[in-house]
């Protein structure tokens, strides 16, 4: 099939590509078409909004933690019913996890798509240097092909007349969009970046300002450009579901790559969502509870006074329930967490330490881990990939052994994470299973001998 598709990238971060592609998303949607989004990267706040805007699940594409036989195979499924794909970049086109290289970068996913990108760039003090600007980013890689561009943060009229006869001058791809200072619609954000996206979000008011300063039969035409698709064969039929996993999902917790909830769900697990925040039960005949990321410092208060979902979720690990947690769902398993303010909030105490929040950063990055003991998603010396990022961190280190062996990609540095005691599994390291399919089959054989 011959599905259009493009790549809404930036020069850089902050150019505005995330409220551009939302805008356009929604606006495209609103004109009748069916329209996939993508994140590149391991991101799990901007796919919030895509989603929102869509109405569609929306998927991180992303090369270094996946690779490209699953990238293409998550897009092609996603895509078997869309008219359009709408693929937002990260940081700038060619950034990614290796300076010296096109892996785990925007640029990278463009290539394996064939799709065509529309560059993002913002022109605020810029003439003519936008042709130069441009020029560079599109022959700095033979196999990327820039189809259009849009400049942000423009002036008036004439600067973007300036703009675009500074790009057709240079034979450079042309302005498919030029968008007023102020014009589009801030996106509310917190430390982690953009706070999840809710249904306050002005997704509506983005699609305006789009269409109103972007020229979306240029857009389109681009993305009719993308090279043909082969449309992937059917999946094998899943696994009939014969265990139920609760599943943590509130304003506390709720970050989840998409692809590995379907995972579990093909690998024969009954996904059930409940929340920690409001429900006073677990749901009935659960063998597993996976505890994602989230914002549990935030609602620590909350959390620390339902007592009741505390007791049910211990009773649950005193009888040998399967308990996996990552980042967010790492500290709710602590002994409780010390806000900034001072706050002291006692949780489940399944992990024995204190989790503390710190003003700054305390870890961002991709990991590679090697288990180093049996566990919920292999054995011993099995590999998997994912991603690191958090304000917060242990006080004192658990008296637990660990699973994990880590190394970090930026700087080369390695660690111990991975806390395990019996059917617990508690980390920082948000992994990327859905790429791995023997561990998806491993942690169904977990919940089966849990029974």
């Amino acid at each position: 099939m011959r599905l259009p598709r493009l790549v809404i990238a930036g020069t850089q971060s902050g150019v505005g590509k995330t409220s551009l592609a939302v805008g356009l998303a929604r606006l495209l949607r609103q004109r009748g078409l069916r329209v996939q989004c993508f994140k590149v990267g391991p991101d799990y706040l901007d796919p919030t909004y895509l989603a929102l805007a869509s109405g569609r699940r929306c998927y991180n594409l992303d090369g270094w933690m996946m690779g490209e036989a699953y990238v293409r195979e998550l897009f092609g499924r996603a895509c078997q019913d869309a008219d359009i794909a709408v693929i937002e970049g990260v940081m700038g086109l060619f950034d990614g996890a290796d300076a010296a290289s096109v892996e785990g970068s925007t640029a990278e996913i463009a290539r394996w798509l064939d799709a065509p990108v529309v560059l993002v760039v913002d022109a605020h003090g810029m003439g003519r240097s936008l042709a130069a600007t441009v020029h560079g980013y599109a022959t700095f890689d033979p196999g990327i092909r820039v189809g259009g561009v849009i400049a942000n943060r423009c002036g008036s009229e004439r600067h973007m007349e300036w703009l675009a006869d500074s790009l057709q001058s240079a034979d450079l791809p042309p302005l498919v969009g030029a968008v007023r200072r102020g014009a589009l619609p801030e996106l509310p954000s917190r430390h982690l970046g953009l706070v999840t996206a809710d249904g306050d979000v002005p997704v509506d008011r983005l699609g305006t300002a789009v269409e109103s300063a972007v020229a979306v039969p240029a857009i389109l035409e681009a993305a009719g450009r993308a090279g043909a698709w082969t449309v992937p064969a059917p999946e094998e039929a899943a696994c009939a579901p014969s265990c139920r996993v609760g599943v943590a999902q509130d304003e506390a917790f709720h970050f989840y790559y998409p692809d590995n909830l379907e995972a579990l769900e093909r690998a024969g697990c009954e996904l059930v969502c409940f929340s920690p925040l409001r429900d006073s039960s677990l749901p009935p005949g659960v063998r597993g509870i996976y505890l994602g990321g989230g914002y549990p410092e935030e609602h620590a208060a909350a959390l620390a006074d339902n007592t009741q979902m505390l007791e049910a979720i211990r009773r649950f690990s005193r009888n040998r329930g399967v308990l996996y947690a990552e980042c967010g769902g790492l500290m709710y398993l602590t002994e409780g967490i010390e806000t900034l303010d001072g706050g002291r909030h006692a949780l489940l105490g399944l992990v024995p330490a204190w989790t503390r929040m710190y003003a700054r950063r305390q870890s961002l990055g991709y990991v590679e881990v090697t288990l180093t003991r049996d566990s919920l998603w292999g054995r011993a010396g099995e590999r998997l990939r994912g991603h690191e990022f958090h304000y917060s961190g242990l006080v004192a280190r658990p008296d637990w052994p660990t699973a994990y062996a880590v190394q970090y990609r930026r700087n080369d540095t390695a660690a111990e994470d991975g806390y395990q005691s019996g059917s617990v599994l508690a980390s920082y390291l948000h992994l990327h299973f859905a790429s791995r399919p023997q561990a998806t089959a491993r942690f169904r054989a977990c919940l089966e001998q849990a029974a």
